[in-house]
């Protein structure tokens, strides 16, 4: 009786370490790092971290095996756990993409998705984003994919490649449909064009009419998007390219109301440029709906009259802007 228990005994705490292991754990260093929580989330996941007392973050959790998000409050990585996962991760605050880190289990498929990320704002898209049909746009696409695949490093777990291709599919058809809509979006060029009356950093509402005489490039975008962050400095760059002739740099943030703060913090820390305005009703702004925009960042020029001279403008980073503009700006 008494070996009995003890086997009993001896396999009960066995189950319980092994139940105790089987969770995602991370462990992540930040320099300059802003805030003393910061979340993991997913679909229906939210899991606050707090700093130690040496700043360093802790967590572990049960998750069911997929993408989740590292969220900062403005800025965000990308995360792929599951119930074996134990990361340690490493980055700079300030030089955030550049410097995301992971080492431990888990780390090989982490790695790829930060370096996937840094990539992607490097992306040149100039091809996709010039197809005149839907047929050259399918070529277009396909040169995509299989770009993407063929980047796929062998030490990645099947599972992971498995879910990475099933989301590249839904990222690569959502790319497809918001391209059939800026084929619709092109018809609007000529008309003339929404306006808006939002207000600024410092509280003042400031109207498209208020540009008259002017071109007017307008970046619709939101603090939390990658893509549109990526476009920062090229848009700083042009902007100063631009300095002094007839035309205003105008952005127009989507992010909802309750973030107007934060909005206000990003746009005062990244030194952003131009004319700075947050949109009354995020995506159902009559401005937002009226230039069809389901899909950020979208750059749009007007013309000195109010007329729409390109509803779906290069973006800062492509070559084909300055050629834009230079046609038309004096």
């Amino acid at each position: 009786m008494k070996n009995t228990t003890t086997l009993f005994v001896a396999l009960s705490a066995s189950l319980i370490s092994l139940t105790a292991a089987a969770q995602a754990k991370i462990s992540i260093k930040m320099q300059n790092k802003p805030t003393d929580t910061i979340y993991v989330k997913g679909r229906g996941f939210n899991k606050m971290l707090v700093a130690d007392k040496k700043g360093t973050f802790h967590g572990a959790f049960d998750v069911t095996e997929g993408f989740y998000k590292l969220d900062t409050g403005e800025q965000y990585a990308d995360l792929y756990l599951t119930n074996t996962s134990n990361l340690e991760v490493t980055l700079d605050y300030k030089k955030f993409d550049e410097t995301l880190t992971f080492k431990g289990a888990g780390s090989n498929e982490n790695n790829y998705l930060a370096k996937k990320n840094l990539e992607e704002q490097q992306m040149n898209l100039d091809a996709l984003m010039a197809s005149k049909d839907e047929a050259e746009l399918k070529v277009e696409i396909d040169k995509v994919r299989n770009d993407i695949y063929s980047k796929f490093p062998s030490n990645l777990s099947p599972s992971f490649v498995a879910k990475l291709k099933e989301d590249t599919e839904k990222n690569l058809k959502s790319l497809e449909g918001y391209m059939k809509e800026s084929f619709e979006v092109k018809k609007l060029n000529g008309s003339a064009s929404p306006s808006f009356a939002y207000e600024n950093t410092e509280g003042k509402v400031v109207k498209l009419e208020d540009f008259k005489g002017k071109y007017v490039y307008v970046d619709v975008w939101a603090t939390w998007c990658g893509p549109c962050r990526a476009e920062i400095p090229h848009l700083k760059k042009t902007e100063e390219a631009y300095h002094g002739k007839n035309i205003e740099f105008v952005s127009i943030s989507v992010d909802v109301m309750k973030d107007k703060e934060k909005w206000k913090k990003f746009v005062a820390e990244k030194e952003l440029g131009g004319v700075q305005v947050l949109a009354d009703k995020d995506w159902k702004s009559d401005f937002v709906t009226g230039y069809k925009i389901n899909g950020i960042p979208r750059f749009i020029l007007i013309g000195p009259e109010g007329k729409i001279v390109n509803a779906d403008a290069p973006r800062p980073s492509s070559p084909e802007l300055a050629k834009l503009l230079d046609s038309v700006v004096k």
